[in-house]
């Protein structure tokens, strides 16, 4: 009947009364282990944390539609985009990347921009940030960088000398760095930032042909920055401004949209681009490789519960679809091992099954057993593969094409292509770029954060900074070595010998 109180029950299921007070030896006396009530709800507390995310530990999230506006077929096959004004059911979730989950959402950092489609022919994730770049180029560079952006070993604290340390002695970096520190650094929440697949993918069409791609979203709201100031004052305010933001405009109906482009590199003109087209610290100019449209993303549902969803979200770039693969691009190739790996750690090696991460169409493998498997599974069927008695078959029209990278080389020493350590053009391109009340913010924050550095190192650390600076654009070194109130005289005789 309608309007019937639901009866409280145990995780089992069976209905119990006294939730609040705990069986005891009369009305003073010590409790009785037989009340299990106490021990379940005591025991799921303490297991009520999983492990925090190393990296975008702290972040907000919801559903949405992508909807094809034109037409890419002569680029990929993948069948979400085979008819203009198809939908397709998409989870969204943003985050900043160093701080832990109680920190700021104001924070100076890059923000996640990890997407989850559900498509019929799997799940697809494309896992980038609100930038183009990133710091580093090699994976096995990722954990030494993440260590500079968490906490000092020895006092605990957030250490600007460890960032700036990595960072001078890691000129690849600076492309990043600059945007890091311009006002883009600091975005107003996340409905006002662009959105990047960041990496170099790839794109199948029906005829086996292969073309590099690079993915944008642009916010349809405009883009909107704290400044620095706006952003410290704001993380005393409200350091939960991003995830209120989002969940609030969505409430009421103001839905947050996304232009969806891509950027297309032929094979041949890979082999002719100045720089490494797969790179993640370079991009690729759009005069030589322009936007093309292809959709809008919506977001237009607030998940019901944030664990179940937000916190529960598993991404991961090894996740892709017919029609859109991998590329050569090395910090993609890390991380289609890495992803997958912490997320079985976060969550348990049936982390797919996870309402939020399942696919919502077939799914049919060998994979069996483990820890939280609720799927039935694969009840009695076979186990095994080639086997004699189901029907499950190895599709030959899902096959990729060949990659043809012009060597056969294995090496660890020579892997830099031509131009790939040019790390001073693309940043000083970018710095020119800036206006005038952009390029004065910019230094502000490159002189507050640089100001941090401390201890027996600090000169070096600093001198060889500007040295980058310098190297991207004169007057972008000259102006912040004058906010640093750096005697130009002694810097010059302290800079090092580097090669570009």
């Amino acid at each position: 009947m309608e309007n019937q109180p639901t009866k409280l029950t145990t995780a089992s299921g069976s209905p119990y009364f006294e939730h609040e007070n705990t069986m005891s030896v009369g009305q003073r006396g010590p409790l009785l282990l037989q009340d299990y009530i106490l021990h379940e709800k005591m025991a799921h507390f303490n297991r009520e944390r999983i492990p925090e995310r190393v990296v975008h530990a702290k972040g907000s999230g919801a559903y949405g539609t992508f909807t094809v506006t034109h037409d890419i077929s002569k680029y990929t096959r993948a069948k979400l985009f085979n008819e203009i004004g198809k939908e397709t059911r998409v989870f969204l979730r943003f985050s900043t990347v160093g701080g832990e989950k109680g920190s700021a959402d104001t924070e100076r950092d890059p923000r996640g921009f990890a997407l989850k489609f559900y498509t019929e022919d799997g799940n697809w994730d494309l896992v980038g940030n609100n930038t183009p770049v990133f710091f580093i180029k090699d994976p096995k560079k990722f954990s030494d960088f993440i260590h500079t952006q968490k906490r000092d070993p020895y006092t605990n604290c957030k250490s600007a000398t460890m960032m700036w340390d990595f960072w001078s002695l890691n000129p690849e970096s600076l492309h990043q760095v600059l945007i890091l520190m311009s006002d883009r650094g600091t975005p107003d929440g996340y409905r006002h930032m662009n959105g990047y697949g960041s990496h170099t993918f790839s794109m199948i069409n029906a005829d086996n042909e292969r073309v590099w791609v690079k993915f944008h979203f642009k916010t349809a709201q405009g883009i909107k920055n704290f400044s620095n100031d706006e952003a410290v004052k704001m993380k005393g305010l409200d350091p939960d401004y991003a995830q209120r933001d989002l969940v609030t405009s969505i409430d009421k109906g103001d839905l947050p949209r996304w232009n969806v482009k891509i950027q297309v590199m032929t094979e041949e003109q890979a082999k002719a681009f100045r720089w490494n087209p797969f790179d993640l610290t370079k991009v690729w100019p759009q005069g030589d490789f322009p936007l093309i449209d292809v959709g809008t993303l919506e977001l237009n549902q607030n998940p019901n519960n944030y664990f179940a969803d937000v916190e529960q979200a598993a991404f991961a770039p090894a996740h892709v679809i017919d029609g859109i693969s991998y590329s050569p691009d090395r910090m993609l190739q890390g991380r289609i091992l890495s992803y997958p790996d912490a997320q079985r750690y976060r969550l348990g090696g049936n982390y797919e099954q996870i309402p939020v991460n399942r696919c919502p169409f077939a799914v049919n493998n060998y994979q069996r057993d483990g820890q939280m498997r609720v799927d039935g599974n694969g009840g009695r069927s076979t186990n095994y593969f080639p086997n004699s008695f189901d029907n499950i078959v190895a599709d030959e029209s899902y096959k990729q094409p060949a990659w043809d990278l012009g060597t056969s080389v294995a090496d660890w020493y020579d892997r830099n292509a031509p131009g790939e350590n040019d790390h001073y053009t693309q940043p000083g391109n970018l710095w020119r770029l800036m206006t005038p009340e952009q390029k004065i913010n910019t230094v502000n924050n490159i002189v507050g954060a640089m100001s941090g550095i401390d201890g027996p190192k600090r000169d070096q650390i600093v001198n060889l900074q500007l040295c980058h600076w310098f190297r991207a654009d004169l007057s972008l070194g000259m102006s912040i070595a004058q906010g640093l109130g750096i005697n130009m005289e002694t810097l010059q005789g302290a800079m090092p010998t580097q090669h570009a």
